[in-house]
């Protein structure tokens, strides 16, 4: 059997994967496989921080559109990252191992605040670790709040989760001939317009030279196959 290919990652997975097919809210049965692929990831002896989205309960972007600031509604979508990462705690517990959600924004009788000392003693000590809030910051999304994590706990990537295998030149929900990419450079990501994270989070990983794989999470153990180098994806890193 393969051995990890990295010892340290964080997990980047959408507030949607957790909806499953419902679009909104949580899909329980949903949340319990990717607890279970995360904690079949962490008995390999790799550490794991996640970051999850928000867009399942609450997207700060769109609801500024119709008249919030743009600063409260990406708190507001910082929020539901927290329901969302706490909702995933209890799942990752439930499956047989321990872990601790950390929050950027400060809510010290929800969960502990987030500092790089602490992930790194809660991941020193065995645990999963959930980092929530975003960078607690407006303006930034989770896909950056994953890259710049990720830097600074010394991580050997950010796993990015997807609901397809990889990176393509165009939607192949929609082009069927649409080509996918196996690795390409963050430059190039950015050159081509491809979608599968925002520019900063692209910027951020090229500066830290932090790689990105994409791949898709609605396959069981898709967690655990990109760990061990298997399964499809595609990396991006120079």
């Amino acid at each position: 059997m393969a051995k990890p290919v990295y010892g340290r990652v964080v997990v980047k997975i959408s507030g949607e994967a957790l909806a499953g097919a419902a679009g909104f809210g949580v899909d329980q049965r949903v949340v319990e496989t990717i607890a279970a692929d995360i904690v079949a990831s962490h008995r390999l002896g790799v550490e794991i921080a996640v970051v999850v989205g928000g867009g399942n309960i609450f997207r700060g972007v769109e609801v500024s559109n119709r008249g919030v600031s743009r600063p409260t509604g990406d708190t507001m979508g910082m929020l539901a990252t927290v329901m969302n990462s706490l909702v995933l705690e209890a799942a990752i517990a439930r499956n047989g191992s321990p872990a601790a959600t950390l929050s950027a924004i400060p809510m010290p009788t929800v969960c502990d605040t987030y500092s790089r000392r602490r992930a790194l003693d809660q991941i020193g000590a065995g645990r999963v670790v959930l980092l929530a809030g975003g960078t607690g910051n407006p303006f930034f999304t989770t896909d950056t709040t994953a890259v710049l994590r990720a830097s600074e706990l010394d991580c050997g990537a950010v796993l990015k989760a997807t609901n397809v295998d990889g990176v393509y030149d165009a939607d192949p929900k929609q082009n069927s001939s649409a080509k996918r990419y196996e690795r390409l450079s963050p430059r190039e990501a950015l050159d081509r317009n491809l979608k599968v994270m925002d520019s900063t989070a692209f910027a951020l990983a090229r500066e830290n030279g932090m790689p990105i794989i994409v791949f898709s999470i609605r396959e069981p153990g898709a967690i655990e196959a990109v760990l061990r180098g298997e399964g499809r994806s595609t990396i991006v890193a120079d």
